[in-house]
């Protein structure tokens, strides 16, 4: 179901009030878009339009995103590895979850923990480069009292809090040597024993590990343990950078305007055709923590216009290649694109595929040439 809502601005309606009914809207539809008359039109014709235009956009962006918020599962790499990670989720084996900075390491760690069988009980993070070995050793295990000169009560330590849970260990890469033996040894007995404690005690935890580091290659240089790492490597997930799931990025965007717009109160913010083809072009090195940084600045900078390619950074604001900029194209390369997508009746895939390239290739020489890229109907 689909609101639209019409206001008269003439009438009195405050901007407050505006987008308290909307909101009120949102609850019960799947899909609202506002328009205020006389700022997005005249005419019945322009309003609606205008309505239209925005349910369109939150109908695709709900579309894409999953009844677990959080994650995006649109292109067909994520759907395959969500699917492998979803089986996994329902065993009781450790996880290794590998990928580049700001791919959705933890928010993978976390789908897993829901799908599991103790999504009821704690979902503990625990970020391994934030602290030194001595806090990190008392915050991991706990300590007893007298331990050490501030130790002047006992303290039960975070994996104890977590029992009957699942435990996520970021950046395992970053784990002191000396820690590594004992988180070893944890797993190995299912006990913890506190620092300056004489008795373990049991522990049911099931452990998740996260990192953008080979552990492989630091095992090799004496960096890791090679009987932990098989020990946390149960199974393994490896979530390919953004670059390499195109199909992720324009539900990606949509999502991350919703979410700025609400957070600043406002309207869904749109943005057009050209600087989603841009966006969808650019190869994010920073994935897709990055991403989300630069929508929420275009979000900030637009106001309540359409971002442009004058509201993206610099570099993000012009064809490239793997960060190569693109020189301009020929006019044969682009009428070819354009007759392989007509015969295939704008299937991306099967284009790319008749062409001699990746999907992902295609999709950024649909950018270059200004082409806009074919749609699914609704």
């Amino acid at each position: 179901m689909y609101g639209i809502l019409i206001v008269d601005a003439y009438a009195g309606q405050s901007r407050v009030m505006l987008d308290r009914i909307a909101a009120d809207v949102a609850q019960v539809a799947a899909g609202w878009g506002v328009a205020d008359f006389p700022d997005d039109g005249r005419t019945v014709d322009e309003l609606l339009a205008k309505a239209r235009a925005q349910t369109t956009d939150e109908a695709r962006t709900r579309a894409a995103l999953p009844s677990s918020e959080g994650r995006i599962v649109a292109d067909a790499v994520t759907q395959e590895l969500y699917g492998v990670a979803e089986r996994i989720a329902a065993g009781e084996i450790s996880v290794l979850i590998l990928g580049e900075t700001g791919v959705g390491k933890e928010v993978m760690a976390e789908e897993i923990h829901r799908r599991s069988p103790r999504k009821a009980r704690p979902f503990l993070r625990l970020n391994c480069a934030a602290l030194s070995e001595t806090l990190l050793e008392s915050e991991l295990f706990g300590h007893e009292r007298g331990a050490f000169t501030s130790a002047v009560a006992a303290k039960p330590g975070l994996l104890e809090t977590a029992d009957g849970g699942v435990v996520l260990l970021d950046e395992i890469g970053e784990l002191p040597m000396s820690l590594q033996v004992k988180l070893l040894r944890v797993i190995e007995e299912k006990q913890v024993r506190r620092v300056g404690g004489l008795k373990s005690r049991a522990l049911d935890v099931r452990f998740l590990a996260a990192t953008n580091r080979d552990l492989q290659e630091h095992a090799a240089r004496g960096l890791f343990r090679m009987d932990l790492y098989y020990r946390l490597a149960g199974a393994t997930l490896t979530i390919p950078p953004l670059r390499d799931r195109p199909g992720d990025i324009e539900p990606l965007v949509r999502s991350f305007l919703l979410h700025a717009s609400r957070h600043l109160g406002e309207q869904p913010a749109t943005i057009s055709a050209e600087a989603l083809a841009l966006l969808c072009a650019y190869h994010w090195p920073g994935n897709i923590r990055e991403l989300r940084h630069v929508i929420e600045r275009a979000v900030l900078l637009a106001g309540n216009a359409t971002i442009t390619p004058t509201h993206l950074p610099v570099e993000k604001a012009q064809p490239t290649d793997q960060g190569r900029v693109v020189p301009d194209a020929d006019e044969e390369g682009r009428r070819r694109i354009l007759d392989v997508l007509s015969a295939c009746g704008g299937n991306q895939s099967r284009a790319a595929k008749q062409l001699g390239m990746s999907r992902g290739a295609l999709i950024r020489r649909l950018t270059w040439y200004r082409i806009i890229r074919p749609r699914k109907p609704d």
